[in-house]
């Protein structure tokens, strides 16, 4: 096992009708700016009971962080929470909205230009504003993590940032915030969710073997709820387990003392970049793709991944990796997801453009062994097609 320090500080408010509970996690005297997505917040009666719960506290609203949160429209939320003097940050949605809120959280007092936070993967971020989180759409893990991602529109740049000091104070996770969601959103949680621990787990053996059996136990259990979550009405138990593996996968808990490989999100990111796919969707495409072209460099990982997740035990070795590799495909065809390139009318001009993406934004030296450079990421993409 490698070395590694974990700190998690997060506080998890867990259940049906816990939102009444951040009365006693937010300073009755703070001056509160709550940021949502807008629409679907509203529509399923969560922030009536946030503002029932903030009390007597001076309050103000910012909706419309969509997807894939704006570096553009969050630049005008610094604004507000300067002019306001607000001194404590909820964001209430998903993850796009948790990632906007840490960004807001780190700029509201950064004396430079805001968006050299991300060019500088958060290293200078100083005094960041607190906030706490209450989560609608399972996914990212955002609510229990020190990572934000954030698009510049006017570039087409997709970076990611982190920082000790931006771990959400509290995140409130009732599963029932999730009956109101439509398939696609689930179905893209639950990938998301699985594709984080693939990350951290389809690497290569260092004998982590609580860690091992984390991960293995979080993606069984994807893979036991994830159809029944996508295609049968909303249920207490099935939502509940999807929400905490969702949190559990990208806590850094799983990943403490690991190889990682983040290349099917880095790639993935740029297909998002550039032709608005949705994230967990191009990990949908990328991650089977990615298993194939360094099933020799992973082989034990995979070994252990069809013998322990997919109760594939006969056959050679690569009988049983090629068994693996199709289940995960299945699996999130099972889904709703599509798994190639061609499925959105993506062919070589994508592959070409992606790679030159990955260039120039310096993702050269991608994987565990950090060996993958862009023209192994283009054979990626072409076998993605």
């Amino acid at each position: 096992m490698q070395d590694f320090e974990f700190y998690n500080p997060t506080r998890i408010i867990f259940g049906q009708n816990r939102i009444p509970d951040m009365n006693t996690m937010i300073p009755h005297d703070a001056r509160v700016l709550v940021l949502h997505g807008g629409k679907s917040a509203e529509y399923n009666g969560t922030l009536k009971e946030v503002r029932l719960a903030l009390g007597k506290r001076y309050f103000l609203e910012f909706g419309g962080i969509g997807p894939n949160p704006l570096w553009e429209t969050l630049e005008r939320t610094v604004d507000l929470v300067r002019k306001e003097r607000v001194n404590f940050l909820l964001a209430v949605g998903g993850g796009s909205v948790i990632d906007g809120t840490k960004f807001v959280a780190a700029a509201a007092n950064f004396a430079g230009h805001t968006w050299d936070i991300l060019e500088n993967n958060g290293r200078s971020i100083i005094s960041p504003v607190p906030f706490g989180v209450v989560l609608t759409l399972p996914a990212t893990g955002s609510e229990m993590n020190c990572v934000s991602v954030i698009t510049r529109q006017s570039t087409k740049t997709k970076k990611w940032f982190t920082a000790p000091a931006l771990f959400p104070r509290f995140s409130i996770l009732d599963p029932t915030k999730t009956y109101s969601l439509p398939a696609r959103q689930l179905a893209n949680g639950i990938v998301d969710s699985f594709v984080h621990i693939t990350g951290q787990y389809l690497t290569y053996p260092v004998d982590a073997r609580v860690q091992d059996r984390f991960a293995e136990g979080i993606l069984q259990t994807l893979i036991e709820i994830g159809p029944k979550v996508v295609h049968e009405p909303a249920e207490y138990n099935s939502r509940a387990n999807m929400m905490w593996a969702a949190s559990m996968a990208h806590n850094g808990l799983i990943g403490a003392g690991v190889p990682k490989d983040w290349s099917t999100h880095c790639i993935g990111h740029e297909l998002t970049a550039l032709y608005q796919i949705d994230h967990a969707r191009t990990l949908a495409i990328i991650l089977p793709a990615t298993l194939e072209m360094y099933r020799a460099g992973k082989r034990d990982k995979l070994l252990q991944y069809a013998e322990r997740v997919w109760g594939v035990k006969e056959g050679d070795c690569d009988s049983r990796i090629d068994t693996a590799i199709a289940n995960t495909r299945e699996f999130f065809e099972c889904l709703g997801m599509k798994t190639h390139l061609s499925d959105y009318a993506l062919g070589k001009e994508a592959v070409a453009a992606v790679t030159e993406r990955l260039r120039i934004h310096g993702m050269t030296q991608l994987g565990e062994h950090l060996n993958i450079t862009p023209d192994d990421s283009h054979k990626i993409l072409e076998c993605s097609l």
